[in-house]
């Protein structure tokens, strides 16, 4: 089913509100990778992680194939292209706002512990 352009932005910011799919979805941006390899550091079940990948995938934000007996996940960067269009024309992301979220997605993505699927802290300082 597709959704109509309100309803997958909206699919979109409610997937990235939780922070065990930002950690799949930031595994994905580092390469392709099987269902069952992409559980492994987290403590859930495998029919919780594929719960969780439905919901990226309706979202936009990954597409799953089938490879055989697996089912392969892949980061689709478009998805996110309509969260960034609307945030940028709310006119708050200006120059240096801009840049500092562009400097937050840069130590999420090379931050080991989410990558890891360690708990995410969100009072935690960014350096």
């Amino acid at each position: 089913m597709e959704l109509d352009p309100e309803s997958r932005l909206d699919a979109t910011f409610a997937a990235l509100a939780d922070r065990t799919r930002r950690a799949l979805l930031a595994r994905l941006v580092a390469g392709d990778q099987p269902v069952a390899a992409l559980a492994v550091p987290f403590d859930m079940s495998l029919a919780a992680v594929s719960k969780h990948l439905q919901i990226l995938q309706r979202a936009g934000l990954i597409s799953q194939s089938k490879q055989g007996r697996e089912t392969l996940c892949k980061a689709e960067p478009a998805g996110v292209q309509a969260a960034l269009v609307w945030l940028e024309s709310c006119g708050q992301l200006g120059g240096e706002a801009h840049s500092a979220i562009e400097r937050l997605l840069a130590a999420v993505m090379d931050d080991e512990e989410l990558l890891s699927g360690e708990v995410f802290d969100p009072d935690a300082d960014f350096d």
